[in-house]
């Protein structure tokens, strides 16, 4: 197994492992957003094990995909000539079960992986490829100790549905699942190593900001370049392999994906978050079922994030963009059309305003994916905790003003970490303004949300802060990007 080809990955990898070594048939669901190595994983670590290999293709016919079937046994059968094309999914499995039973021992020592990617894309209308795979494991599948059955899709959503939480005869047949998120800051770190790119922290978080953990996207990156440079390479040259990038994507994951796009465009107008009416009402989509898909989707391909504010009800979730190309893609990509910026368009954006105020809202969303590092370095690992923004908006006839808190804990131990998250160059200065600006937060927080809870300001910045008597008085804990990693 090509084990040391896979970076990170460290639960999920354990889990393979498990699968590969049980003494029962194990039927394994992969998920997650296109891009982000689902494929890699599964063929780099099931690489001496897989027996049976075949991916859907995207937007075609049952005729083609059983074609594709047919070429597929052929590749894993070594034969020079291509098996009949089975008319149906059934006659298909069956064709399966005859291949995976003439494998003996000394052809494959231990289990034996069957590794269906693309899932979703196979089950085409009236094909019934779901029932056909509901009687190939039931039948079959779940009476083979030596067999395991890896499924794989980047409609996350879908595979939820469909597998995950099946209804139908695939309920309960789950034995493990894989969510497959792109990789965090340290994850990132150790991927650009292997290749030899050799980035700073703050280098690393400023391509994260822009590109995010995606492995494709991070492959682009070239030895001996910044990071503004690799940005400039693939977002704005004139072979930039991302130019493109977010239209693809959304129309290979979702259908009707205009709808989805219609629901991100909101979103990335009000940074803040919003909540499901409001973006409902202002995308012009209809509540109900379809809607719910949507948002649904949207959230488990990693493209948005929900949370309840402290002190609210399920109800009154609020939801933002947490795809960081997405939200670079909106505010540098779809503005420039199909103007070409020119060579250094990026390198010449690093002092911008408005790329300051970008970095500061990505780097706090780089800060939400990474709660547990920060728990870990202010000493609250294993603590149960909320966490999330929180914002007060002040009516025009209070007297109070309104507050936004850019990341706030709430533990178990009776006591609130409000969060203040900071993206600079050095180190950050508190002065007089900003200290009574705090202050100003913790005593709305407080008047707001009746909490008698110990409160602790915690700053959270790129190099730390200076220190001064400002600092002094009003800080509790302070950390810089190496906690993330």
């Amino acid at each position: 197994m090509a084990k040391d080809k896979v970076i990170g990955r460290v639960a999920e990898t354990g889990i393979l492992e498990k699968a590969l070594h049980s003494a029962e048939p194990e039927f394994i669901a992969v998920y997650g957003r296109r891009r982000v190595g689902k494929t890699f994983l599964i063929r780099e670590y099931y690489e001496d094990s897989i027996c049976f290999e075949i991916s859907g293709v995207h937007q075609t016919s049952l005729k083609i995909q059983l074609q594709n079937f047919a070429l597929s046994l052929k590749n894993a059968m070594g034969l020079g000539i291509k098996p009949e094309t089975p008319g149906t999914w059934f006659e298909a499995f069956t064709l399966l079960k005859y291949f995976i039973d003439s494998i003996n021992v000394s052809q494959n020592k231990g289990k034996k992986v069957i590794f269906i990617d693309e899932l979703p894309w196979l089950n085409t209308p009236k094909s019934n490829f779901l029932a056909a795979l509901d009687h190939f494991w039931n039948s079959y599948g779940s009476k083979k100790s030596d067999l395991v059955l890896v499924v794989c899709g980047s409609a996350a959503s879908w595979m939820i549905q469909k597998i995950v939480n099946s209804k139908g005869g695939l309920h309960n047949r789950l034995t493990r699942q894989i969510k497959l998120l792109p990789f965090t800051l340290q994850e990132t770190e150790s991927f650009l190593k292997s290749r030899g790119v050799l980035l700073t922290r703050y280098q690393i978080i400023s391509l994260y900001m822009a590109l995010g953990g995606v492995p494709f996207y991070l492959l682009q990156a070239d030895p001996g370049l910044s990071a503004a440079q690799i940005v400039d390479k693939v977002c704005f040259s004139k072979l930039g392999i991302l130019r493109d990038e977010f239209e693809r994507l959304f129309s290979s994951l979702f259908d009707h994906s205009d709808q989805h796009i219609k629901v991100v465009e909101v979103l990335r107008q009000h940074r803040s978050g919003m909540n499901r009416n409001l973006i409902l009402s202002a995308s012009k989509i209809p509540s109900g079922g379809t809607a719910t898909q949507i948002l649904e989707e949207l959230e488990e391909s990693g493209f948005i994030v929900s949370w309840i504010p402290f002190g609210k009800k399920s109800n009154d979730a609020i939801y933002r963009i947490s795809d960081e190309f997405t939200i670079f893609y909106f505010d540098w990509i779809k503005p420039l059309g199909k103007r070409e910026p020119g060579e250094g368009y990026w390198m010449s954006r690093q002092n911008d305003h408005h790329r300051l105020a970008w970095a500061g809202y990505a780097f706090e969303g780089i800060c939400m994916k990474h709660i547990q590092p920060i728990k870990n370095a202010l000493g609250i690992g294993m603590v149960e905790t909320f966490h999330g923004p929180w914002r007060y908006s002040a009516p025009m006839s209070a007297s109070t003003d309104g507050a936004q808190i850019d990341l706030l804990i709430d533990r178990k131990d009776a006591t609130i970490n409000i969060c203040e998250v900071k993206f600079s160059e050095t180190e950050f200065t508190i002065d007089r303004e900003y200290s009574k600006k705090l202050r100003q937060k913790i005593e709305v927080f407080k008047n707001v949300t009746k909490t008698r809870k110990n409160i602790f300001i915690t700053m959270i910045t790129t190099f730390g802060i200076a220190e001064n008597t400002y600092s002094s008085d009003i800080v509790s804990n302070s950390l810089t990007i190496e906690c993330l990693f």
